[in-house]
């Protein structure tokens, strides 16, 4: 089969390139190198660099394809508070594109990965896929539009669809420069650095992190497994459920690093309980946590030990400047 991926540079579309491959399948990716590195690209991917956002390109490079897996975006969900006009027009807007492509070359199922943020606060944790969604930034609010629009547009023209929902994967290849995203990424790359992690709030915020490759089995049984159009799955751990104060113990552990945070004031909107069910992708995916939260941090400090640590590169720029943007920004902390 010809696969086609969005955001094949990233940290999870690389991988599941890599998994396409394994199973003798074609890759063809694209990727505007916001938030990968052109070396995660694996080397049979037919690559091609090129902004999601331009239609006939699309349309040209989906021609003969089977599966669309839409991996790519500006995930910046504290970031896009600040910078909603990127965040939204590289979330919703890019979906927009990639699905009005897939369905004029008659692609037979699209695979759209959503997030966490579609969930925004909830009475109640775990996050079941029953729940309404109550995205409270404008991520999770294009996360969720952008969702809505590929029913839609699979129902009335028959595209098969399924919404993957994973939720704060961790692992190698993830961006760790980036001072706008990827909490784990961004204390292991500090501390490698002989700094302190910077933590938002009291760090009492939980969350469960799911390792990459966890992921990836599941998310390539949603290309090719019968009985899924129109599902809406999360998929990632439910146990493990942490503090943010907790990741940076965890993390400081591992190096054998004094740890003494820098705590700094909330970062609007951010949601304090945050964690999904893993029982549907149990019952109709086999999921299995197969990496403990230390072993899969253990595996990103060596990775990005390998690559050295990096200065973190203000990229983006802010939108929105005012006395509610973090000083971590503003400033340039990190």
């Amino acid at each position: 089969m010809r696969v086609f991926i969005s955001g094949v540079a990233g940290f999870l579309g690389s991988h599941l390139a890599d998994a396409m491959l394994s199973k003798g399948h074609e890759v063809v990716g694209v990727d505007n190198l916001i938030g990968g590195y052109l070396d995660n690209v694996p080397e049979d991917v037919e690559y091609y660099q090129v902004d999601c956002r331009y239609l006939n390109t699309m349309k040209k490079l989906m021609k003969g394809v089977d599966v669309v897996y839409h991996t790519a975006c500006t995930a910046y969900e504290g970031l896009s508070v600040f910078s909603p006009e990127l965040v939204c027009q590289n979330t919703y807007q890019i979906t927009a594109s990639l699905a009005s492509a897939a369905v004029s070359q008659h692609v037979k199922r699209f695979v759209y990965c959503s997030s966490m943020a579609r969930y925004g606060s909830q009475e109640k944790i775990p996050f079941t896929e029953d729940m309404n969604p109550k995205p409270q930034d404008p991520y999770g609010i294009s996360k969720l539009a952008a969702e809505q629009l590929i029913q839609c547009l699979g129902e009335v023209h028959g595209m098969e669809y399924v919404i993957a929902v994973p939720h704060n994967i961790i692992g190698p290849r993830q961006k760790y420069d980036d001072p706008y995203r990827n909490v784990a990424s961004i204390m292991i790359n500090m501390m490698l650095q002989g700094r302190q992690p910077i933590i938002y709030g009291d760090g009492e915020q939980k969350r469960c992190f799911s390792f990459v490759q966890d992921d990836v089995v599941c998310l390539e049984k949603l290309a090719f497994q019968e009985g899924l159009n129109g599902e809406v799955i999360n998929i990632g751990p439910d146990e493990e459920f942490i503090t943010i104060n907790e990741l940076a113990s965890t993390i400081a552990k591992i190096l054998d690093y004094d740890l003494h945070p820098i705590y700094v004031a909330d970062r609007p909107q951010e949601v304090k309980l945050a964690t999904c069910s893993a029982d549907k992708a149990r019952r109709l995916l086999g999921y299995q946590t197969k990496y403990t939260l230390e072993q899969g941090l253990t595996e990103m400090t060596e990775y990005i030990k390998k690559k050295g640590p990096k200065k973190f590169r203000y990229h983006l720029d802010l939108e929105i400047i005012n006395e509610h943007t973090p000083n971590t920004w503003k400033n340039k902390m990190f």
